[in-house]
């Protein structure tokens, strides 16, 4: 690496690498730049560093070289690819002294990493072939003997822009072209005002499109596990903005946990009300879907409620269970929920179980 990183572990291959010491001359040809040109245009997920430390930079490669793996053709590619991401971003970090700004670009064949910093610039042909036996200086030269890429341009006014197109080939994903759903597609066409469908139609057939996607294709578990999940993280933001708003630490009594309940769903067009809370048992009723008569179409829904529900329970009172006692997505004419805490959740076998944590 330039600059010398004599403390970094070497990946075997990399001492193999190192031991040819050969220099590999850049591809500069206009057909390779026009190339580079149009992949940079396709627009690149890019990330600040800021501070730029050895940590973030690591942490970084392991997102990006899980983003690699996800799409390349073949795998192994990803393991040169992932060495030369650590190089690039780490010299930045090491010998830049400042903010580092790294970009993937994948609308190519291959993509491209580019790296800028507010450091030095240099000419890449003008770097020496490492001498024989030393680790240090090696980490440009490694990156030329994995394949990658290379070009470094000088800023206007301090600092410079490594660019390496990474020896990574991407896979051909799998393209779908369904026909329209003919029964009960939504949204329903009498939902359309003057303007066309609104916002909260077109969001709610979204959401109960794609939940009878995934039942029809997976099954109903796989559809509850998906929705169960979303449940969990939409329900902990919906706690904390009540807390926020009632200026709350600590745990929460049922009586206020039932009270997060009405807030959420009353936010979101749910008609629910108390039907009965003590330190045991929390149990609401129900006369209006926030999926509105849509949700027969996708109970599996249903199980966004007892997530969003279990969780928040949960991470209050250490264990929970949700029991969907009625609902009007299977035909009931409101919904009925039971919430059992802490002791009273244990010695349930039934319901759908929560536990602090989980």
């Amino acid at each position: 690496m330039v600059g010398g990183r004599g403390r970094r572990r070497w990946h075997p291959r990399a001492r193999r690498l190192a031991r040819r010491v050969a220099e590999t001359a850049v591809d500069r040809t206009a057909g390779r730049s026009a190339r580079a040109a149009r992949m940079e245009r396709g627009g690149a997920v890019e990330w600040l560093l800021a501070p730029a430390t050895p940590a973030a930079a690591s942490a970084l490669r392991v997102e990006l070289t899980a983003f690699l793996r996800r799409h390349a053709q073949e795998r192994d590619e990803v393991e040169d690819a992932g060495m030369v991401i650590s190089e690039l971003v780490g010299n930045a970090v090491e010998h830049a002294g400042g903010p580092v700004w790294v970009g993937l670009d994948w609308s190519g064949v291959r993509p491209t990493l580019v790296v800028h910093d507010l450091g030095p610039s240099f000419d890449v042909a003008d770097l020496p072939a490492p001498a024989t036996g030393s680790i240090r200086g090696r980490g440009l030269w490694l990156v030329r003997q994995l394949g990658a890429e290379l070009d470094v341009v000088a800023k206007r006014g301090t600092g410079k822009r490594v660019r390496s197109v990474l020896p990574v080939t991407r896979r051909i994903e799998a393209s779908f072209d369904p026909p329209r759903r003919e029964v009960n597609p939504l949204p329903a066409l009498d939902e359309a005002g003057p303007r066309g469908f609104g916002k909260e139609s077109f969001l709610r057939a979204l959401v109960v499109e794609l939940a009878r996607t995934a039942e029809n294709r997976q099954g109903p578990s796989a559809t509850e596990a998906m929705v169960a999940q979303v449940g969990a993280t939409v329900g902990g933001q919906m706690e904390e903005e009540y807390r926020r708003a009632r200026d709350m630490a600590g745990r929460l009594t049922a009586a206020q946990v039932a009270e997060c309940y009405l807030r959420l769903k009353s936010a979101i067009d749910g008609d629910f009300y108390v039907i009965s809370v003590d330190d045991e048992r929390i149990v609401l009723g129900n006369r209006r879907c926030p999926f509105g008569d849509t949700v027969r179409r996708a109970p599996a829904l249903c199980r966004m409620t007892s997530s969003v529900f279990g969780g928040i329970a949960a991470r209050n009172h250490g264990e929970a269970v949700v029991l969907l006692d009625e609902r009007i997505a299977v035909g009931d004419p409101e919904c009925q929920v039971t919430v059992l805490l802490g002791a009273a959740a244990q010695h349930n076998p039934g319901g759908h179980h929560y536990r602090q944590g989980s």
